[in-house]
């Protein structure tokens, strides 16, 4: 299990704009018709990662908690699905349905998205303003797989809750871990 950090996208950096295959809708989709009203979490995950599996509860957790209140959530995923067909579309679909996802499951054949996001690992998470200017980027907590320590989604949560309520972001931010992008 690789163990890749986040490049840590600089802070107020806007958010690239994507066109991608929905893989649950089967349409293509924008950032555009995908924002959220008070924000928007892009995450940069896969079907495959032990560190994803591990997290996906807890992130569907936060986008049930948080996209009532402005909030919009995109997965994406960008792994080379030549060498790993079990992070294709039809298989993102069924993925996508297991975990009850209450977003979209994006995918990036091109891998052009990750590369413009500096995407580096699964997950990776940014968290974007009403204006699409990143204001969080990293882990989603201290929990890691097999490390004991509990997933609560606390930086990201953290994250949201200062957003929503208006108040400064904290910039020191921890770089998420995961296994790498698998590029082509």
């Amino acid at each position: 299990m690789a163990r890749t950090p986040s490049n840590m996208l600089p802070l107020g950096t806007r958010a690239p704009e994507f066109n991608l295959l929905d893989t649950v809708s089967d349409q293509q989709t924008s950032l555009a018709d995908l924002s959220g009203e008070k924000g928007t979490v892009i995450m940069f995950i896969c079907n495959h990662c032990p560190f994803v599996v591990h997290v996906n509860s807890e992130l569907v957790a936060i986008a049930n908690s948080y996209s009532d209140r402005g909030i919009s959530f995109i997965a994406i995923s960008s792994n080379d699905v030549i060498n790993y067909p079990q992070d294709g579309p039809d298989h993102m679909k069924v993925n996508a349905k297991e975990n009850n996802y209450p977003f979209p499951y994006l995918y990036d054949a091109s891998q052009d998205v990750a590369k413009a996001y500096e995407a580096a690992c699964t997950p990776d998470i940014y968290l974007f303003d009403a204006q699409l200017k990143l204001v969080y980027r990293g882990q989603l907590d201290d929990s890691r797989p097999g490390n004991g320590i509990p997933l609560t989604g606390r930086d990201l949560r953290t994250a949201l809750d200062d957003l929503l309520a208006g108040q400064d972001i904290s910039s020191v931010q921890k770089p998420s871990i995961g296994c790498n992008i698998k590029w082509k």
